[in-house]
């Protein structure tokens, strides 16, 4: 054999010990759910299961009652699902082959106001959730409280009881999550005072597509944005296509109009703050037909019965995502960060390690 076919003989097999013995990967690296509904269920586990989603946030424990109920959880499916309080928890439980729950409260009532009187002491019980488990809290929950405003009274700012909640949640080294169910101004007050620190809003859409109350603005997306933070999309229907004043019936969309929220956030601010934020309610006792405070969800922010985009209506259906990704020329290093690795980055910076 010739010299020159002895280097292209070598160079081929070297070419070929690099390519892998399988197609290249379809799904993203990690998958990062960043807020469902309610707490860890084992309807959603299995649907994250399914779909190959591997970290899901949802509502860690208000009181130690339901410390003790969700570890009661864990312990029955310890082979399956694990609480994560970090980010080596996250990739730790991927590589067992377990999916992961972070704890969030979308609201930080649960601290009640004991605190905020003018007799006794300004501390609050915040330690004690943390070392639960806690990594991720909001303020407000739609309307008003010691902290702030919710959505619905969006011109109300950020009080001295939540300057104060916003300084301990940074020193905590908890993420902290605004927009969405929190009031425009409470949370422009909130990113202002956070100083160089990552915020997010765990689950929004756009209101320059549907002026919903629960979508945010532009302001929102580039005050968030300018934090290093991460937008999450929900899968509601109605937050796509149902604006204020709005409350008959609205078109039920699907994947393609789902993924014009994402392309929003990501012309306008970049793919490093987007994110997955389904909102999913699967498995919980919505109390269709009679029980919800119309004076909170309100008729014009949504209607019953909750619906999600056709194709994505639980977590299972997480694939038909990706594929509509792919449909619209998203590179996979694209999906990778909008489905998992801004939630991860930000993760990474905020709690260390």
């Amino acid at each position: 054999m010739r010299r020159r076919d002895v280097v292209k003989s070598a160079v081929a097999s070297s070419v070929a010990a690099l390519v892998p013995p399988f197609p290249l990967r379809q799904e993203p690296a990690l998958v990062v759910e960043g807020l469902f509904a309610g707490s860890m269920r084992l309807s959603h586990l299995r649907g994250m299961q399914q779909g190959g989603v591997h970290c899901g946030v949802a509502g860690g424990p208000s009181d130690i009652n339901g410390y003790a109920a969700i570890l009661d959880f864990f312990d029955r499916h310890a082979s399956e699902v694990v609480l994560a309080r970090s980010v080596a928890d996250i990739l730790a439980a991927r590589q067992a082959g377990k999916v992961s729950n972070v704890f969030c409260w979308q609201s930080a009532e649960a601290l009640g106001a004991a605190f905020n009187q003018p007799l006794g002491t300004p501390r609050t019980a915040l330690r004690a959730f943390h070392e639960m488990g806690l990594r991720i809290i909001g303020l407000c929950y739609n309307v008003v409280n010691v902290f702030g405003a919710g959505c619905l009274e969006p011109q109300v700012g950020l009080t001295r009881a939540g300057r104060r909640l916003v300084e301990e949640i940074h020193q905590r080294r908890l993420v902290l999550d605004v927009g969405g169910h929190t009031g425009e101004q409470t949370t422009l007050d909130a990113i202002a005072i956070s100083r160089g620190v990552s915020v997010v809003c765990s689950h929004t859409n756009i209101a320059a597509i549907a002026n919903n109350y629960r979508c945010v603005s532009d302001r929102v997306i580039d005050a968030i944005a300018g934090t290093g933070g991460v937008i999450g999309i929900t899968a509601v229907n109605d937050f796509h296509v149902r604006g204020r004043g709005v409350t008959g019936p609205v078109p039920h969309i699907g994947i393609d109009e789902h993924i014009d929220q994402y392309e929003y956030v990501r012309r306008r601010v970049g793919i490093d703050h987007v994110g997955m934020g389904t909102d999913f309610v699967d498995g919980m006792p919505i109390p269709y037909g009679g029980g919800v405070n119309s004076e909170i969800i309100t008729s014009d922010m949504i209607s019953e019965p909750w619906r999600f985009v056709k194709g994505f209506e639980q977590i299972g259906e997480f694939p038909n995502l990706v594929a509509g990704f792919k449909r619209r020329g998203w590179s996979q290093a694209d999906i990778d960060k909008a489905m998992g690795g801004n939630w991860l980055r930000v993760y990474r910076r905020v709690w260390g390690g």
